[in-house]
């Protein structure tokens, strides 16, 4: 038992010199000293958990299991915010929630409802309808919005604005075109995805040869970069693998 209350009690002085040292109010050390067990785990909750890294998983997890009860409850927000104000920013927000649940062609009817007046002219309002008309199939309706762009306004998320005129030319059949385009985004686009563009028309092309250096580059390349740069680049990586593999 001695033993057992001097590790209590280091315990308790350790937890008080952390509220010191971080300066938490001076009531804490009343309570850590006063309660030794219940105290030490109230400041641990309170104070230390939140700001943890296991604390944002754990909010995360908690949203995820919410939206899985109900998907559309921010779609039906959207909707009812738009019905009480058809304010461009309520149409944006409603147009973001149809992307993500795969309303492509309703989300870029919603952004071309947004330009007009003070917004006519608006280079990111303009961008995300030509990505939603991609995302839609309606490649001849992307590229001529994401050339229009580029031609207006070059230097807003150009890179961005020149991959969704490449994949809306590959979507149209213009292979030679979007060869063209992605080859310059392979070495221009931020992450793998221009590169792995480029060497999958390649293939789809019949050029299975330097399409495989390519895929074999990419992976050759990410793993002299940090692990934090493979992990946003999962999705293109393993899709660089799958493709070598097939």
């Amino acid at each position: 038992m001695p033993i057992l209350g001097a590790v209590v009690l280091l315990i308790q002085l350790c937890f008080a010199y952390h509220a010191l040292r971080s300066g938490r109010a001076y009531w804490w050390l009343f309570v850590i000293m006063g309660f030794p067990v219940l105290g030490c785990l109230l400041y641990y909750f309170v104070e230390v958990f939140p700001n943890t890294r296991e604390s944002v998983k754990a909010e995360k997890a908690v949203r995820a299991l919410v939206k899985s009860f109900d998907p559309d409850q921010s779609l039906r927000e959207r909707v009812a915010n738009l019905e009480d104000c058809g304010s461009v920013e309520n149409r944006i927000a409603l147009a973001r929630s149809c992307s993500e649940r795969g309303m492509h062609a309703e989300a870029a009817g919603l952004y071309r409802s947004c330009l007009a007046g003070i917004h006519l002219d608006d280079p990111e309002i303009r961008y995300r309808l030509a990505a939603a008309l991609l995302r839609a199939g309606d490649f001849q309706g992307a590229h001529e919005a994401a050339v229009a762009l580029q031609r207006s306004h070059a230097k807003h998320r150009s890179e961005d604005v020149r991959l969704v005129a490449a994949r809306a030319l590959e979507g149209l059949g213009r292979f030679d075109d979007a060869l063209a385009a992605y080859r310059i985004l392979a070495d221009t686009y931020a992450g793998e995805e221009g590169r792995f563009r480029y060497a999958a028309l390649l293939a789809r092309m019949g050029k299975r040869g330097e399409a495989g250096e390519i895929f074999r580059r990419m992976l050759r390349n990410a793993e002299r970069m940090p692990e934090q740069y493979r992990e946003l680049q999962r999705e293109w990586l393993a899709a660089a693998r799958e493709q070598l593999q097939g």
